[in-house]
């Protein structure tokens, strides 16, 4: 299986280091625009191989499609990251063109592949990203909704003082500071509603830490994370690429569901060999509704944005 990976920054390296420790690929295409980047972080990491054990083939190569030719799996990382104080929408203009031009060249070599959008705001990239290229809906994925669902169980597992391996909980809604919806009222721990255990304040904190879990980092880093958001995407490609068809919320066009009709907004998804398989509706309350009215309304004013460019 391989996979490719377009930018090879901090997101698209960390993605590449997890996607072959893990062995999920046998090879890994690290793809940038900056000549030596990828095939320097290409090369580090395959000297990492007989310490860490595994044999995944890592190549990198500056701007060469060619190399990518027949990818089962095509993460697109590349774009300005975030700065502090810069929200996901200021990047619109800046990386819409380049996620255009990224899928148009990435099809001519892998017209069968399966991408997975990263670059933000991710919601808007992965539209733009389906309706640019024509694919079927199940065949683009934005990622978004992985890293959030991360961020929640562990904010979760803060407060609760247990595992994060034992809470299960998940974001919906757009993937950005005031549009994710961090379901709290079904989140649980070992089976029990976590709400057993925590009380509406602490809840509603959590709640609030989860939206602002990019720009936390954010500040502190002075760019955009890349840890998590590269264990998101190995996550999410395993799931893609060995068939788990396990249910990961992730930005996908509906026609319908959830009530609302050409958006690319995150739910969860069951993802499989054939990207999303399906869509699973999870019976939201009538406060969760609203926030997801409103969520879509907030993505569809950034996706005006790509008037001049669709």
């Amino acid at each position: 299986m391989k996979v490719t990976i377009v930018g090879a920054g901090n997101v698209g390296a960390t993605c590449a280091e997890y996607i072959a420790q893990k062995r999920i690929a046998s090879k890994v295409v690290l793809l940038d625009i900056k000549k030596g980047i990828a095939e320097g972080k290409a090369l580090d990491l395959t000297q990492t191989a007989t310490t860490l054990g595994f044999n995944t083939s890592i190549t990198g190569v500056t701007n060469d499609y060619s190399e990518t030719i027949g990818s089962d799996v095509v993460v697109i990382t590349s774009g300005v990251p975030r700065k502090p104080g810069m929200t996901r929408e200021e990047l619109i203009g800046i990386n819409a063109g380049i996620v255009k031009a990224v899928s148009s060249s990435i099809l001519e070599y892998s017209p069968d592949t399966i991408i997975v959008v990263v670059s933000n705001p991710m919601d808007t990239m992965t539209y733009l990203a389906l309706q640019s290229t024509g694919l079927p809906k199940n065949r683009i994925i934005g990622m978004g909704g992985a890293l959030d669902s991360s961020r929640f169980k562990t904010y979760l597992s803060i407060a609760l003082d247990r595992p994060a391996n034992d809470i299960q909980g998940m974001v919906i809604g757009g993937h950005g500071d005031t549009t994710m919806i961090p379901l709290t009222r079904i989140a649980s721990y070992n089976g029990a509603p976590v709400s057993d255990y925590l009380n509406k304040t602490t809840l509603d904190k959590v709640a609030a830490d989860t939206m602002v879990g990019g720009a936390t980092l954010t500040k502190l880093l002075g760019t955009s994370a890349w840890y998590a958001p590269g264990a998101s995407v190995a996550y999410l490609v395993d799931s893609i690429l060995n068939d788990q068809k396990r249910i990961i919320p992730c930005s996908v066009l509906l026609e319908g569901e959830y009530g609302l009709e050409d958006i690319c907004i995150g739910v969860p998804c069951i993802i499989g060999s054939n990207g999303i398989e399906s869509i699973i509706d999870v019976k939201l309350d009538e406060k969760e509704n609203q926030q997801m009215i409103e969520s879509a309304k907030k993505v569809r004013t950034m996706n005006t944005a790509l008037k001049d460019i669709l």
